[in-house]
This record gives C-alpha cells, sequence and structure tokens, in this order.
C-alpha cells in the first residue's frame, strides 16, 4: 500500500470513498509518523483515543454513503483554536491546563464535515511572533535543513507548528491564524500552501483573540487544491461572531483550473526593497512570468503608502493584544500566583504568566493607548491603515485582479540567530504579509522555488476582498509550474 501519509486530502478523500483503505488506516499512519517526529515539537499535544474514535465514526458515515466533505481526514488544530475538552493554551504559561467547555466555530464546522483531530499544535505565545521561538512549549523545529548542515532552522510564525506539521507529513492539514503575517509567511518557509482570507470570511468565535481587527483564521495544507478543500469548510456566517460576513461560502475547488485570460496582475512596485536578496527578486520576476505564459497580464502598480504598513502594524496590533490579555488575570482560570493582595497577585501572575514577546507588547500598547500618546500612535496608526486600504481599492478599481509580491524577504533562518538583541530585526520578517492585513484583504503563500542553500521560497498572491477564488486559481498555475518539493526525512 502507498504510504498514507504521502497523500493528499484530495487523494486521500477518493482513497476513503474508493474503500482503499480505512479513516482508521490513515489516522493510525498520522499518529505513528506523530511519534516518530517529536523532535520537531509540532504538537504540544497529542489526542490518539480521541483521534481513533473519530476516525471510526468517519468510517461507519463513509460506509452508509453518508460522508461529509473531509470524512476521515486526519488534521492538526492550532492551539489558538478552542476544543472542547482537549486542553487549549495560547502555548503560553498563563493558561496552564486550561480545558474549554465550548468548541471554537471553525473546528465544529470540521468535525461537522467529518475530519480527525490528532492534536494541538505549537504556535507561538498568543500567536505574537514571527519564528515560533516564544511559545511556552519550546520552539518548532522546522523539517527542512540547509544544504550540508544539520542546524535547526525556524518554521515561521505564529503558525509554526500548523507548516511543519504539514510538511513534515504528520497530518494532511492543518488550521493557523494569520494576524500580520502568521499563515503566510511559515507557509513560505516550509514549502507549503498557506492562505489568509478576507477578514470575516471565517468566524473568530472561540479562537484566542490576539488583536481582533486583525485576526483571521485560515487552512495550511500541502497542495492548493487540498487548501482550499480545508478553506470551504472553514469558511462561513457565524452570529456568534459579529465581524462574521453573511453570504455565501463558494466551492474554492471548483476555481481550480479556470483561465486566466483577461486577468490583470499587479507588480507594485514598492515592494522592491533596498538590500532584497537576488534570489527573492529572480524567484518573483519567475512567477510573474509563470502567469503571464498562463495568459494573464502583467501590469506595474503603486502602493505609496505600504512603507508605513509595518511601523502602524506594531502600532495597532499591540495596543489590541494589550486590551485583549487584560482579561488574564489569575482569577477565573488559568495559572496564579499568590501575592499580599490582589494587585500583587495580577501583577505577579501576569509577570510570571506571561513571556518577554507577549509583555513587550502589552507595554507598547498599554503606552500608545495611554492618556497624552493616544492621538499621537494609535489614532495615526489607525489613519495610516485607513490610506493603505484606500491604495488597495484604487488599484482594484483600475482593473487590476490581483497583486503579486514575495512572501517573505529571505528563507528560514536558525533558532536563536533573530530578535535576541533587537526585536526588530524579528518584526521585519512581516514586512509583506502586514499590509493585507490592514486592508482586510485575502492573501495565499504558495511554494515557488529554493534558494541556493536548497531551503524553500514562497511567492505571495492579494486579493480582492471575498475573492479567494481567482487566488486560488492563481496559485495552482504557480504551483504547477513550480512543482512541489518536501524536505528530506532527517528527524527519525
Amino acid at each position: 500500500m502507498t504510504d498514507l501519509t504521502s497523500l493528499t486530502i484530495a487523494e486521500a478523500r477518493e482513497g476513503l470513498a474508493k474503500k482503499s483503505f480505512s479513516s482508521l488506516e490513515l489516522t493510525d499512519a498520522h499518529l505513528n509518523a506523530i511519534e516518530a517526529a517529536r523532535a520537531l515539537n509540532a504538537f504540544v499535544l497529542e489526542t490518539p483515543d480521541q483521534a481513533r474514535a473519530m476516525a471510526r465514526a468517519a468510517d461507519e458515515t463513509i460506509a452508509k454513503g453518508e460522508g461529509g466533505p473531509l470524512a476521515g481526514i486526519p488534521l492538526g488544530i492550532k492551539d489558538l483554536f478552542a476544543t472542547k475538552g482537549v486542553r487549549t493554551t495560547a502555548c503560553s504559561r498563563i493558561l496552564g491546563d486550561f480545558v474549554p467547555s465550548y468548541e471554537s466555530t471553525v473546528t465544529s464546522q470540521l468535525w461537522r464535515d467529518g475530519a480527525v483531530l490528532l492534536g494541538k499544535l505549537n504556535n507561538d505565545e498568543f500567536a505574537m511572533g514571527s519564528s515560533n521561538e516564544t511559545s511556552c512549549f519550546e520552539p518548532v523545529v522546522n523539517p527542512w535543513r540547509r544544504n550540508s548542515s544539520d542546524a535547526k532552522l525556524v518554521p515561521g510564525g505564529s503558525s509554526g507548528g500548523s507548516a511543519s506539521a504539514v510538511a513534515a507529513k504528520l497530518c494532511m492539514g492543518a488550521t493557523a491564524t494569520d494576524t500580520g503575517g502568521s499563515i503566510r509567511q511559515p507557509a513560505a518557509f516550509t514549502a507549503t500552501v498557506g492562505m489568509k482570507p478576507t477578514y470575516g470570511r471565517c468566524s473568530r468565535w472561540g479562537i484566542v483573540a490576539f488583536a481582533s481587527s486583525l485576526d483571521q483564521a485560515g487552512p495550511i495544507a500541502r497542495t492548493v487544491r487540498d487548501t482550499a478543500i480545508l478553506m470551504r469548510s472553514m469558511a462561513g456566517h457565524d452570529p456568534k461572531d459579529t465581524t462574521s460576513v453573511d453570504r455565501p461560502v463558494p466551492d474554492y475547488e471548483a476555481a481550480i483550473g479556470r483561465s486566466l485570460r483577461g486577468m490583470k496582475i499587479g507588480i507594485p512596485k514598492e515592494y522592491r526593497l533596498d538590500g532584497m536578496p537576488q534570489e527573492i527578486e529572480k524567484l518573483w520576476s519567475a512567477g510573474a512570468g509563470w502567469l503571464k505564459s498562463a495568459g494573464a497580464e502583467l501590469v506595474e502598480v503603486s502602493l505609496p503608502h505600504t512603507r508605513y504598513a509595518l511601523p502602524a502594524y506594531y502600532i495597532v496590533a499591540p495596543a489590541e493584544a494589550s486590551s485583549n490579555l487584560a482579561r488574564y488575570d489569575g482569577v477565573r482560570y488559568g495559572l496564579r500566583v499568590e501575592g499580599r493582595n490582589i494587585i500583587d497577585m495580577y501583577e505577579k501572575t501576569r509577570a510570571e504568566g506571561f513571556g518577554a514577546e507577549v509583555r513587550r507588547r502589552i507595554m507598547i500598547g498599554t503606552y500608545v493607548l495611554s492618556a497624552g500618546y493616544y492621538d499621537a500612535y494609535y489614532l495615526r496608526a489607525q489613519k495610516v491603515r485607513t490610506l493603505i486600504k484606500k491604495d488597495f481599492e484604487e488599484c482594484f478599481a483600475s482593473g487590476v485582479h490581483a497583486i503579486l509580491t514575495p512572501a517573505t524577504p529571505s528563507a528560514a533562518f536558525g533558532i536563536g540567530e533573530k530578535g535576541r538583541a533587537d526585536p526588530i530585526e524579528m518584526y521585519l520578517n512581516d514586512i509583506f504579509t502586514v499590509t493585507a492585513n490592514m486592508a482586510g484583504l485575502p492573501g495565499i503563500a504558495v511554494p515557488s522555488g529554493k534558494d541556493a542553500l536548497g531551503l524553500p521560497l514562497g511567492l505571495q498572491l492579494i486579493g480582492r476582498p471575498f475573492d479567494e477564488e481567482t487566488l486560488f486559481s492563481l496559485a495552482e498555475v504557480i504551483e504547477q509550474a513550480a512543482g512541489r518539493f518536501a524536505p528530506g526525512k532527517w528527524w527519525t
């Protein structure tokens, strides 16, 4: 029998329908792979008993011809999504061994469609990070290595566990979240496909909040088609989330293979940064060439406020984090460090419970929201955000269907290599991705090539609001041209 962990979701779906193998066999293959890959630290909690029970239930529904679109497909869930009866910590000490009594909307829709829970995936603490090094469960290791080197590399963040697990074939797909690039950047670092949907397309209910006006759930998978399959189950209106948009969910998979004739693809001149590696520039040109060969028209566009996106983001996001994380006080759930009085207990609990990066962002956020600084920082950043959104609106109004950019300014870097002395060095990893979050637009990262050291590089496509279908059709053209590639298996 073919190695079941090597199958795509689309292939596994077909095999299950034909009874070539069972969901239980598929699930066991992935549970064995997870056990053999603990060196990657991608999972923070494995749920084998629950996985097998869900797989058996899926097999029964498939046998009756009643299986949903994800029946029997084993998935990993980022530890930011509340899972009923299963520990959810946001990879922070402050949540301790918190076990929710409720299920996030996104995961409940995956279970509704028959998916199987393999376990919870590692992420940066409260999704604050670009390398998955801030987790209280220690860093995730990228399954990719540089040529002739055994140095451990980061998988990107904050959804590093999701990207690493998918790339290493420990799960067939994974949920992730993207506040400033946390789906697309780790996807680019691991040769996986990551879709950040339009803000409001997927419910945020039951997902631990970082920055509420920026956070959006989305899928990571090994192919564009698999990502589209997952996206259809994850998306949809949710009355429990007031930012959730009530509009029909398209069949994203059906968009794959559409003709690109008549499509205009924008190439933004502001993304050509000083000092950008030549291999990134070369990859970007290659991607543009692939889309042109498929029938698309390339046009240069201008997004003049791009240069202000990163500084504005690092005011808006910490400000919202400061507010959202005020609820973690040691009173109702999670860690509690006793003190002389309630104020002392608050201070000690938060000092011990939050990691250094989370404390840094809370302090930045509290500062920019404080009296005397609100207008100078937070209000100005929101005005810049409006201008960034307007740039995209004008670009799309001119007839552009999508925008092609690099996904990251470099390939994956080593664990401990960046951000220790200067946190801003780490923040610069989000330079190509934060604009989509600031404008609430969909973006997809697709593997497009490798650097000189054999590490994967990705390209990003940014689309019109709620036009993820176009992004899937464009991304599939790049995927076909670039080919698929996987890391060598060194961890077993």
